[in-house]
């Protein structure tokens, strides 16, 4: 905030901002501490500063660079005016598409309360406990209408009806189930599931079909066309086009990964849902504290970097190292949250079997702390440790069931997993209501699988377009921009006249390889999971280091076969 107010100090005349319009709604919605005028002023604060800073620059800059830094500042400073007025509005958007990722678990919780009992407040009450900001949205709605004769169901699904038609559907029929016939209530909810499962599956489809045509575009116009005219540079220059290494600096590491954010950006918000992982903080007892590790790892591959090009020409050590160090790094520093998250996949994996063993023995008369003793053993993996662990809990601990799993020292504490948490309050609610419950347990498990099922269909619909862009940014892209500098290189020293000089070429192509590597990375893992931190740094580490490997491989192997 006092940076906010520092740039927007910089600007003291007044700005035209809508009231009310996307930028003032989408930093109401991130509970930004500021409002639109100061940050539209902000912007343009910053911008003054490139401008000015740009001015100094030009003013030591040999003559022929000197028009280059002059457009470079302006072109920044205009991007920098544009992402104040368009970075909350896209981090809404992306906020928004992450939270509709868990309507379909939300809908389930409401349906399966309302199986154990025909009340729609009851039912919008538990759904609202659930994690996220779909949840909380629901659990004001709810607070809203306590002591009304409404549920806040339909209140909530009309808020987010323009995002999700599925989900406004779904929310009205679970509401009208409470008050339908006994005859018909199962097949009222079994409609509102279909609706928002039927809902999201068409929705992503859709928009899979949709965002191929342009990913495409951005594939060839974006990273292919632009690493095959390096290898003609030398030529052009040679038939008396006018070429400078700035003017490739300014084109190849400005311009182009500037135009990748933008379209990625255009792409991502988008994406009608997400599926976004679960949420792990840095406070995890699994999660290290110290960074010093980290920066050590980062050294070390910095290091393993120089030695590694010390045979090739100098100018290669820069972007090895430069690539190395900040994958190795953010691998080292997100890696203890992918095995955590990997973690809650595996007790997610068998939970389908769980609810089924549980709930045939609840509705067959038995209490639900022994039902779960006893299907424990029957449950593989890590599902069936973590019921085992529970039922140890309530034997040694004489304690209920949503202590055994939800509690300081539950199976489940340390696990940051929605659904396995909402498949425990389940369990617990059973616990309270009895044999009749056991019928929603087993009920669930059909849920949970639906749920899962539609989980799996939306990345496979998006995984031809995601694999590529993985591809081709840890591998294909760097490859052929190192094999290219190596041709170029080449042809440079058979050519007349003036030659690029390798090593600026070789800078210019391989900084601009490495900002595609983390651009496409995260667009990739944006388009799959919504934007996830830890998720998007673990990749970009991971295709930094692939880039550089392919990059330098590329050149090398060009350069022998020249």
């Amino acid at each position: 905030m006092t940076l906010l107010r520092f740039l927007a100090g910089l600007s003291p005349w007044p700005v035209e901002t809508d009231d009310g319009g996307d930028l003032a709604r989408a930093l109401a919605y991130l509970d930004a501490e500021t409002d639109a005028e100061t940050t539209v002023r902000a912007g343009n604060g910053a911008a003054a500063l490139v401008v000015l800073l740009g001015t100094l620059l030009a003013a030591v800059a040999p003559g022929r660079v000197r028009l280059f830094v002059v457009v470079a500042a302006l072109l920044l400073a205009l991007g920098v005016v544009h992402a104040a007025r368009r970075t909350p509005v896209a981090l809404a958007t992306a906020r928004r598409t992450a939270a509709l990722g868990t309507a379909p678990a939300l809908v389930a919780r409401a349906v399966l309360r309302m199986r154990v009992e025909p009340a729609s407040e009851r039912a919008a009450t538990f759904a609202a406990r659930a994690e996220g900001r779909l949840a909380d949205d629901l659990r004001e709605h709810v607070r809203r209408a306590a002591g009304t004769p409404r549920s806040g169901l339909g209140a909530f699904g009309a808020a987010w009806a323009d995002r999700n038609p599925p989900l406004r559907r779904a929310a009205l029929l679970v509401e009208s189930a409470a008050d339908a016939p006994a005859g018909e209530r199962e097949t009222t909810l079994d409609r509102a599931m279909t609706a928002i499962l039927d809902g999201t599956r068409d929705r992503m489809a859709e928009f899979a079909e949709t965002v191929r045509g342009p990913t495409t575009a951005l594939y060839a116009f974006g990273v292919l066309l632009p690493l095959a005219l390096v290898a003609v540079l030398p030529a052009a220059r040679v038939a008396g086009v006018p070429l400078s290494i700035h003017a490739l600096v300014v084109v190849y590491d400005l311009l182009l990964p500037a135009a990748l954010v933008a379209a990625g950006v255009w792409l991502a918000v988008r994406r009608p849902a997400a599926f976004p992982p679960p949420e792990v903080s840095r406070d995890h007892p699994a999660v290290p504290s110290h960074r010093w590790p980290t920066l050590a790892v980062g050294v070390g591959a910095g290091l393993l970097a120089m030695l590694a090009t010390a045979p090739l020409p100098g100018w290669t050590r820069w972007p090895a190292v430069a690539g190395g160090a900040v994958g190795a790094a953010l691998v080292r520093w997100f890696r203890p949250v992918k095995r955590i998250r990997d973690d809650a996949r595996a007790v997610e994996s068998n939970l389908t079997d769980a609810l089924y063993l549980v709930g045939r023995r609840v509705s067959d008369g038995a209490a639900v702390e022994s039902a779960i003793a006893d299907a424990a053993p029957e449950v593989a993996g890590r599902t069936g440790e973590t019921l085992a662990a529970a039922a140890g809990l309530q034997r040694r601990l004489r304690v209920g069931v949503r202590e055994a799993f939800l509690g300081e020292y539950g199976a489940l504490a340390d696990v940051p997993s929605p659904q396995a948490r909402s498949v425990a309050a389940l369990l617990a609610l059973a616990a309270r209501e009895g044999r009749p419950a056991g019928r929603a347990i087993v009920a669930m498990a059909d849920h949970v699988d639906d749920l899962q099922r539609v989980e799996r269909e939306a990345r496979r619909e998006l995984a031809s377009v995601t694999g590529t862009l993985r591809n081709t940014a840890a591998v294909f892209g760097p490859l052929v921009g190192g094999a290219t500098v190596a041709l170029a290189d080449g042809m440079a020293a058979g050519t007349l006249g003036d030659p690029l000089p390798t090593a600026a070429l070789g800078l210019a192509v391989s900084g601009y390889v490495l900002l595609m590597a983390a651009v496409l990375t995260t667009l990739a893992t944006g388009l799959e999971r919504g934007f996830d931190p830890a998720l998007v740094g673990y990749r970009v580490g991971l295709a930094l280091l692939g880039a550089v490997g392919s990059f330098l491989a590329g050149f090398v192997g060009a350069g022998f076969a020249a």
